[in-house]
């Protein structure tokens, strides 16, 4: 671990104690923290003199339904993943929260704490279905309004559930169910090494 990495788990340490989790892998430093506390953990890395995380460079969305292959994964599926910047102290670190209820994923918003944060979590309610409790204006970003699912969310179809289009009768866009049929994907073959040379 280079000095800084050092230094810095020594202060989350120090500042949070047994509230997170904190580890350190090819030099990056990433703190887990429960949904319970994320938005007390996030005003804290903001606010703490010894951190001062005053940029949040990046915010997504994460489904680890499928994480590491068949049955390898036991954790919670939806997770929201924070990238921090601290100018003052030059500190990186990758914040992790998962929230707790698969069949609806709920949060808090902190867009109280980086304003930011707000059409990333924008991305993150329609790309994955996270809902952000206190976001002043979650809607969807990326797609239209009237769509339906969460494109990102690893058991939505790889067609979608409709698809528009425009209606000369009607004049204008309309939705129906999709109908392409669904087709299986020819697995790839591995030759031997030397298959087809002319010896």
């Amino acid at each position: 671990m280079s000095t800084w990495q050092s230094k810095l788990v020594e202060q989350l340490d120090v500042v949070f104690g047994e509230k997170i989790t904190v580890s350190e892998a090819l030099g990056e430093v990433t703190l887990v923290v429960a949904a319970s506390d994320y938005y007390e953990t996030c005003q804290t890395l903001h606010d703490h003199p010894a951190l001062k995380f005053d940029i949040m460079v990046d915010h997504a969305g994460m489904d680890y339904s499928e994480f590491g292959g068949e049955g390898m994964w036991d954790g919670e599926r939806f997770a929201v993943v924070l990238h921090l910047l601290s100018i003052e102290h030059n500190y990186r670190v990758r914040v992790r929260v998962f929230a707790t209820d698969a069949s609806f994923p709920v949060l808090p918003s902190v867009t109280g704490v980086w304003a930011a944060a707000d059409w990333y979590e924008r991305e993150a309610f329609d790309m994955y279905g996270i809902v952000f409790e206190g976001h002043n204006d979650l809607r969807r970003i990326l797609t239209d309004y009237g769509f339906i699912g969460h494109p990102l969310r690893k058991d939505f179809p790889v067609s979608g559930h409709v698809e528009m289009r425009y209606d000369p009768e009607q004049g204008r866009v309309i939705y129906q169910p999709v109908t392409i049929d669904p087709r299986e994907i020819t697995p790839r073959v591995i030759r031997e090494e030397g298959y087809g040379r002319v010896q």
